[in-house]
């Protein structure tokens, strides 16, 4: 195994800055669901728990896939729990949310990739209130276009799809996914709804090169995404794929500014992740759409 990269004393401080309790572990805990937050060991749930807000993980707590960054465990997922997106709404009317987010393992094994409970939760939120907000991510059902009709059918508000990192980095982080399958995912939500918002989000700190992370960004336009995520990949064990680089505060107003530049809205910096502060980076795409 590569020895980590030194944690620099920024981002630590970075880090403590975050740490922060609340009562909405309980609530998961209550209503035996998963979030992202916990299973993936986001640095910023204690700042999201605090303000009531999370990420659930539909479909079990286990992937079929193995992604070298993450660290949700990979192995034989469980059964498909159909009362799960019920037990999601009693949480999400408990929690007393307004912009709520919802993603997955990857459940390769399935025929629809679970793309059938992402649509009933959606559903059985937008039936107890029209007018919360939902943010759905997910995998990449192996590309499947009815798989993504599936989802769209059930009017979330902004569709997310993670490209995660570079093409060059594939083989290495994420050797069971597709650089240009995913990509093509991203076409096929527009093609479906050209008025749905997209998204998509990557870690750096990988050992890509910041030409490669605009050359990622001109790939995304291409496709319609309108916004894009940037986060420090943080190793969650010693047997994860190491981290290279501690990326600088600077480099992400760089990226910031190619994306102004080019089109694309890109939220960056250190501890961001794909559904962190979702509702305002929400708020800040329709204003942009309607100037």
């Amino acid at each position: 195994m590569f020895r980590n990269k030194k944690v620099p004393d920024w981002f630590l401080d970075l880090l403590k800055s975050k740490r922060s309790k609340s009562k909405v572990s309980t609530t998961i805990s209550k209503f035996h669901l998963h979030t992202v937050c916990d299973e993936a060991r986001c640095p910023n749930r204690g700042e999201c728990f605090s303000k009531g807000t999370a990420t659930f993980l539909l479909l079990g707590d286990k992937c079929t896939r193995d992604c070298k960054f993450c660290a949700i465990e990979s192995s034989k997922p469980e059964k498909i729990d159909k009362d799960e997106p019920e037990r999601v709404l009693k949480a999400v009317k408990e929690m007393g949310l307004k912009y709520v987010v919802l993603t997955s393992v990857t459940r390769d094994d399935l025929s629809d990739g679970g793309a059938a409970i992402f649509a009933e939760t959606v559903k059985k939120i937008k039936n107890y209130d029209s007018n919360m907000l939902v943010e759905v991510l997910t995998p990449d059902f192996l590309g499947n276009i009815d798989d993504i009709e599936t989802v769209m059918e059930s009017k979330p508000d902004v569709y997310n799809h993670n490209l995660e990192t570079i093409k060059r980095l594939y083989d290495e982080v994420r050797p069971s996914a597709d650089y240009e399958r995913s990509l093509n995912f991203l076409k096929n939500i527009k093609k479906v709804d050209s008025k749905m918002i997209s998204k998509s989000g990557i870690m750096v700190g990988l050992g890509e090169k910041s030409e490669e992370v605009k050359k990622l960004i001109g790939d995304l336009k291409e496709v319609g995404c309108d916004i894009l995520t940037i986060g420090q990949y943080i190793q969650p064990t010693a047997n994860h794929y190491p981290v290279k680089e501690y990326v600088k505060p600077e480099q992400y107003k760089e990226y910031e500014s190619y994306g102004e530049k080019v089109g694309i809205s890109i939220i960056a910096s250190p501890l961001v992740r794909s559904s962190y502060l979702a509702h305002e980076v929400y708020d800040r795409e329709i204003k942009n759409k309607m100037k």
